[in-house]
């Protein structure tokens, strides 16, 4: 059965592509096993669009499931919040 979960990671480092991602926000990642196993993630950018970066770019964050709607359906990622 295939895993339907939605994920997301938070960006940790945007050397080399500042205008695509930014350090501090959530993106939503696109399973990709291609990708993963040359170590990359596909997440959707600051453009909208989903493209590949290497994986420790990113760390992978918990989003209760009531929040995972709204992250999903919102049209620009969200920054996250310090707490």
């Amino acid at each position: 059965m295939e895993d339907k979960a939605v994920h997301f990671v938070v960006c940790l480092d945007n050397s080399d592509y500042p205008a695509s991602l930014e350090v501090g926000k959530l993106y939503r990642v696109i399973p990709d096993e291609e990708a993963a196993a040359e170590g990359y993630l596909r997440v959707i950018d600051e453009s909208g669009e989903d493209y590949a970066f290497v994986a420790s770019r990113f760390s992978s964050c918990s989003v209760a499931t009531s929040r995972r709607t709204n992250l999903v359906d919102s049209v620009r990622p969200l920054r996250l919040l310090a707490s």
